[in-house]
């Protein structure tokens, strides 16, 4: 084949969707893996929570609102997160706020040079839908002292809009190259004057909005939708990324899994001990939730690190069987 005619299916592969690897640094941008809840409602907490897979969101508003997995979305998508206001805040205090948001690890945007000189661009471009109008607001952040807030319009009510905001890179600041939180990227859906700023420019401040942007909290029974939400490097907005679903399910696992033990194995001091490995080898060694299914009694559980590793748990207990399971979370 001659070598201007493959560059050219090249080309037309990757205009069309097709990978040419890790292009879309963000994990589940268009909503179908929810571990958690399988499309379940849930309360958006005063404190911060995972949702849906990599998505987090929290309400320190005087209102209330849910959040889940829905399958209303546009042409090409199956899944969208959907946020609902269940209780108004048309006021909001200057530390209120209530966003969605999802957290890039540092080895994944350690390529983008943010923090020096040779800093790149990104675009992020998303679908996004809503009962309300106007201009609405977010933010890039490193989760403390860098911040640049963009803001993006919804024209029509209720209709499926596709966006997308390019922003230069930060030359300046501290930007996690490792496995700790690396780019925070967030969708504000009514943010207080202390935590929102200047659209468009890079601050010296934690911020999670643009000044101005609509209070999706001011109108009961308003909705959000979002999904095919895209980061990456360069000035151009491409077509999303798709990557098959045992890909995307395991590097959601890196952070998150329901790990199931059906057997045990081997004795010592009339202890059985069982070791379960993860499905994947997670971002750092998770902390463990609630038993599910567990002999009640019968299960001593890890007290410390050297019962639990990025790849396996080893568990002790006075039973010869045992059919449990227990989510295992090492979120950024």
């Amino acid at each position: 084949m001659p070598r201007s005619r493959e560059l050219a299916e090249l080309a037309t592969s990757y205009d069309s969707g097709g990978s040419l690897g890790f292009r879309n640094r963000i994990i589940n941008g268009d909503c179908r893996i929810d571990q958690r809840n399988n499309g379940a409602s849930s309360t958006i907490a005063g404190t911060r929570t995972y949702y849906l897979d990599r998505w987090n969101s929290v309400e320190t508003t005087d209102g209330a609102a849910t959040i889940q997995q829905v399958t209303d979305a546009p042409s090409g998508f199956n899944n969208s997160l959907k946020v609902t206001v269940t209780s108004t805040d048309t006021s909001l205090g200057a530390t209120q706020f209530i966003d969605v948001q999802t957290r890039i690890e540092g080895f994944n945007i350690a390529d983008l040079g943010w923090g020096t000189a040779s800093a790149k661009p990104v675009t992020l471009s998303f679908w996004v839908r809503s009962s309300l109008t106007g201009t609405f607001g977010g933010s890039f952040t490193n989760d403390s002292d860098r911040s640049y807030p963009f803001t993006y319009t919804i024209s029509s009510a209720d209709t499926w809009e596709q966006k997308s905001v390019t922003v230069v890179g930060d030359t300046t600041g501290t930007w996690a190259t490792n496995n700790a939180k690396g780019i925070l990227v967030t969708f504000g859906l009514g943010v207080g004057s202390t935590y929102s700023g200047t659209a468009g420019a890079w601050a010296g401040s934690f911020l999670l909005s643009a000044t101005g942007a609509v209070n999706l909290m001011a109108t009961n029974g308003a909705t959000f939708y979002i999904t095919g939400v895209q980061l990456e490097a360069g000035s151009v907005a491409t077509p999303f990324e798709r990557r098959d679903y045992g890909r995307e399910l395991a590097m959601c696992q890196r952070y998150y899994e329901v790990l199931d033990l059906k057997s045990l194995m081997g004795t010592a001091g009339g202890f059985t001990v069982a070791t379960a490995y993860f499905k994947t080898d997670k971002r750092a060694a998770p902390t463990l939730g609630t038993y599910v299914n567990s002999p009640q009694g019968a299960l001593a559980a890890p007290t410390g690190t050297d019962f639990i590793g990025t790849r396996s748990v080893a568990f002790v207990t006075n039973t010869t069987s045992m059919n449990f399971s227990v989510p295992a979370s090492a979120e950024l």
